[in-house]
This record gives C-alpha cells, structure tokens and sequence, in this order.
C-alpha cells in the first residue's frame, strides 16, 4: 500500500495546526494528505492513461482540496498562505 499509518502520522506531524501526529482534523493536515494523495494518482495516471475510474477519483480529491483551501482563505488568510507555499500548490 502506498500510504502507511507511518506515512499518515508524518505528514500530520509536518502539516498539521499543532504540529503533533493526531492532529487529523486541521484543514492545513488534510490538505496536506489530499495533495500526497493526488500527486500519487497523477504519477499513477501517467503509466495508465485510459484508467478513467482513477481520473475521477483524482477529479473528486482535487475539488475536496480546493473547497478546504476555499474554507481556509476565507477564515485565515495567513494560513492559507503559509500551506500553499510549504505544499508548492498554485491557486
């Protein structure tokens, strides 16, 4: 499986609000998790351009990452600015 609980708990210790491992629910922790995700199924679609079941999936994770970073400019902008930097993602 590409992503372990090992994996999970990095990324929500480096992404997260609070900076601990269970710290799951922060809109910077779950952006962080969908954008391994969807950099994952990217790679993925390269090798199998005609797996559209995939593609979806991918089309699916991307508008939740983007109605979360909606969510996190609306409420704190400093934030939402700090984890599109760390995370390379473009608006």
């Amino acid at each position: 499986m590409y992503l372990t609980t090992e994996k999970k708990q990095e990324i929500f210790t480096a992404h997260g609000a609070q900076k601990v491992a269970t710290d799951t629910g922060s809109p910077e922790s779950q952006i962080a998790l969908f954008t391994f995700r969807i950099n994952h199924l990217t790679e993925h679609l390269r090798g199998h351009k005609h797996d559209n079941h995939t593609r979806q999936g991918l089309l699916k994770l991307v508008g939740k990452r983007r109605r979360l970073l909606n969510y996190l400019q609306k409420k704190e902008i400093g934030r939402y600015r700090a984890i599109i930097a760390v995370l390379g993602i473009r608006k």
